[in-house]
């Protein structure tokens, strides 16, 4: 064997090695308790990129170091296979989707397996497999069985770019997330998930370790608000139902001098006068060419129409005018409102503009309410202008009104949500088809379990206007009714593919289940998922969608506990040399395959994680890949080439070389615990240090070389796998490194002998002390008001007292 470290000998060797004895798999009949560590799955795109690796490779460090823990460790990789850009590579390159997906499938599995990560290769799920899609068809089947699965019109957001349908919360800016097209809205029949349904229970996040920022991100997307639902009758002839609105502020309902419905308000068609109708329907035609972001844009300047109606406010009987204006949005709350111009800026705004009515109903030290100029908050002030509740305390205000308003059927307390059920449904072709039947005289019937899955067609045509190839296959579309055998037709949408993302977690567990998606024995194995690692980009997405439909499965039976991942970690993002997000177009992306080839797996895995704190990112410069290959280079070194060793087990040289190791124990345990595996390697290379500089004095101690190389190599297994399975061998262990336990430190060991304590006079410092470890206050005052500069800082002055942390500061206080 040769003596110098040569990445691109090792690397391959060891991960044929452990393919062959499939050391990563993950057996279920371990009796070791078992952890299930996660890391987002990728879409087939053709390359992987360093963001990829960046994401993956320290969550291997996690995985690897669970294992070496004791635990019987399951880390799974997959692909998300389904999606809008392999649809549209179809329509540009004029090949199936399906070609295009699984190439990149091929390419990217095998630069995975480059990165020496310890996946689970015999547990990959590949969501567009027919294997997989079915199983996420007779999921949607039981959403549907369980009343969480319907059909309905709705307004929905479309991208005239995709020809599809997207979920609200692909929608960025008004835009869709991946063309960039401005959304439109329009009517369409769309099949949906009840996730409303979840809405509270998705605000609680008992016994689970998520980061607060995740948090946050889902409270603020589901959006609760608490007040009334208060009705006001319609003053117009034939109309029965009553215009109900949600307000977060029923005690200004006093204030309300009109009302404003959204232009998709069923209302608009049936209560807009004749001699409004021009101007109401201009202006719906209008709305519907409006983004919703400019809608709700506050530097937008408020427009509206008068539909030439009136409602009664149901407290004080006044008729107030109903408005249509596009800043309602029907999609939220009841779409009106009851506008109260004293109390909110955009109602005062409005007001002014069209000369209406502004009544102030709360009293305000610094606003004339007979003549207010501006809207006014209320905050520990009174009611007024409010009949009956005159001089109410605003504190006790809502409550009053609405218990008001129920005694008197006016209405009532209610809570509402941002959230809006998940439109599921996708007028596109490469995604799991939806299983349902269009039957003349049967309605729409679901398609039996024993017909699943329902197999995308091969050899389908793409038309350039992006419409489905499955509208157009006559073949695929016609079938019998499973109801009555009659002539029907398939549903021709597809799902969102964040519904095969909902669920991936569980098929993992028993991924070649024929049967069923997951045996009842394996979720009871492996579920949930003890650490779950990806961006924080998912936060309204892929992580709220999970969450539902593992609440949604508990509720079915099929799962135990309320959530699908116990611990959740979410990385940076890891920017290109010059500060910025690695893009082709400014020519700062740095491709992995060229940096492995040019260092090595290890020497890549490892800089990548030195960039910074992994929950923050930071910029990759390949310039600091020598570095990383320095210290690689010099654990080889200490390895092939020891000192001579003799026994010395009393020295001080032998005493400081254990410490030092003890210590590297204890901060790096701290380190990966933490998943800080940048300040990790830095424990690592100083321990490295402290190795070769022993090495360099001369003859070492037999035993304390032993224990400090060997801990070496076991401490840095996780981080570069391939490097220190080949040092683990040359030490004359036997196979594999990863299988070893962690080492545990000796407290005592790791204690300093002398400590540096730093002095400060009044907060500033003046001078250090090197003083034995665990030494009293007492000892250390007197030591540091002997020192020359401590002295000079208290002469003439009186000392009153001192801050002492053991170990680490004394404060002298004069």
């Amino acid at each position: 064997m040769a003596d110098r470290y040569e990445p691109h000998v090792i690397e391959p060797k060891w991960r044929a090695r452990w393919e062959e004895t499939r050391l990563y798999a993950a057996p279920d009949d371990d009796p070791r308790p078992k952890w299930y560590a996660l890391t987002m799955f990728p879409y087939p795109s053709g390359d992987l990129h360093t963001g990829h690796w960046y994401a993956m490779a320290p969550s291997d460090v996690g995985a690897r170091y669970r294992r070496m823990l004791g635990h019987n460790v399951m880390f799974p990789m997959g692909f998300d296979a389904f999606g809008l850009p392999a649809e549209n590579a179809a329509i540009k390159r004029g090949i199936d989707p399906r070609e295009w997906t699984y190439q990149n499938i091929d390419r990217m599995r095998g630069q995975l397996r480059l990165m020496g990560a310890s996946f689970d290769w015999d547990r990959e799920v590949v969501t567009s497999d027919p294997e997989y899609y079915k199983w996420t068809q007779w999921w949607f089947l039981q959403f549907y069985k369980h009343g969480l699965a319907y059909q309905a019109e709705s307004l929905a957001n479309w991208c005239p770019g995709c020809q599809t349908v997207l979920a609200n919360e692909q929608v960025v800016d008004g835009r869709c997330e991946r063309s960039d097209d401005v959304v439109q809205r329009k009517m369409m029949r769309q099949w949906f998930f009840k996730i409303t349904a979840y809405a509270e229970e998705l605000l609680r996040y008992d016994g689970i370790e998520w980061p607060e920022r995740i948090r946050n991100m889902q409270r603020n997307w589901i959006g609760r608000s608490e007040g009334a639902h208060l009705d006001f009758k319609v003053d117009v002839p034939g109309a029965t139902e009553p215009l109900t609105v949600f307000t977060t502020r029923p005690d200004t309902v006093f204030g309300a001098t009109f009302m404003v419905i959204a232009p998709e308000h069923p209302l608009v068609e049936r209560i807009t006068t004749g001699g409004q109708r021009a101007a109401v329907d201009d202006y719906v035609a209008a709305t519907a060419r409006a983004s919703e972001i400019d809608r709700l844009s506050t530097e937008r300047e408020k427009t509206g129409v008068f539909t030439g109606a009136y409602a009664v406010n149901p407290f004080n009987g006044a008729h107030v005018p109903i408005w249509i204006a596009d800043y309602v949005l029907v999609t939220y709350g009841t779409g009106a409102i009851m506008a109260v111009p004293a109390h909110d800026e955009r109602d005062f705004a409005f007001a002014r503009k069209y000369g209406l009515e502004v009544i102030p109903v709360y009293t305000h030290p610094n606003v004339d309410i007979t003549t207010p100029i501006a809207a006014a908050f209320p905050h520990g002030t009174a009611m007024a202008n409010s009949g009956p509740f005159d001089g109410t305390p605003e504190a006790e205000a809502v409550a009053k009104v609405v218990a008001y308003a129920e005694e008197r059927g006016l209405g009532k307390g209610a809570v509402t949500y941002r959230l809006r059920d998940w439109s599921v449904s996708r007028q596109r072709f490469w995604g799991a088809p939806l299983p349902f039947i269009h039957c003349a005289k049967c309605g729409t019937q679901p398609v039996p379990d024993s017909d699943l899955p329902v197999v995308l067609p091969e050899k389908v045509q793409f038309m350039p206007t992006g419409q489905s190839p499955l509208t157009l296959s006559e073949e695929w579309v016609n079938v019998p009714c499973p109801n009555c055998s009659g002539p029907a037709r398939r549903e021709t949408d597809t799902l969102d593919t964040f519904m095969c993302s909902s669920w991936y977690q569980m098929r993992y567990a028993d991924p070649h289940n024929p049967e069923r998606p997951f045996s009842a024995e394996a979720a009871r194995k492996w579920f949930p998922v003890d650490q779950y690692t990806g961006g924080a980009e998912h936060a309204v997405m892929h992580l709220l969608y999970t969450r539902f439909f593992w609440k949604a499965a508990r509720d079915m039976g099929l799962v135990e506990g309320d959530e699908p991942m116990a611990r959740l970690f979410n990385q940076g993002v890891v920017l290109g040399p010059d500060g910025n997000r690695m893009s082709k177009s400014r020519g700062n992306v740095v491709a992995p395959d060229d940096q492995v080839e040019k260092w090595g797996a290890d020497c890549f895995r490892c800089q990548l994680m030195f960039v910074g704190p992994w929950d923050q990112g930071g910029p990759y410069n390949p310039t600091g890949m020598s570095g990383i290959s320095r210290w690689l280079n010099r654990l080889w070194s200490l390895v092939v080439e020891p000192p001579s060793l003799i026994d010395l087990p009393d020295a001080p040289a032998t005493r400081e070389l254990r410490r030092a190791t003890h210590k590297t124990i204890v901060a790096v345990t701290e380190e990966v615990e933490e998943f800080r595996f940048n300040t990790m390697i830095s424990r690592l290379m100083e321990h490295s240090s402290a190795l070769q500089r022993a090495r360099e004095a001369g003859s070492v101690d037999r035993a304390a070389w032993d224990e400090g190389v060997r801990t070496a190599v076991l401490l840095t297994a996780p981080l570069a796998p391939h490097i220190t399975e080949e040092l683990w061998e040359r030490l004359g262990n036997g196979y594999s490194v990863h299988t070893q336990a962690w080492p545990v430190a000796d407290r005592a060991l790791a204690h300093d002998d002398e400590v540096e304590i730093v002095v400060q006079v009044n907060g500033k410092v003046r001078d250090r002390l090197s003083l034995p470890a665990g030494s009293s206050e007492a000892a250390v005052r007197a030591a540091a008001l002997a020192l020359p500069r401590v002295q000079q800082a208290v002469e003439g002055r009186t000392v009153r007292k001192q801050i002492f942390v053991p170990d680490r500061l004394i404060n002298i206080v004069v």
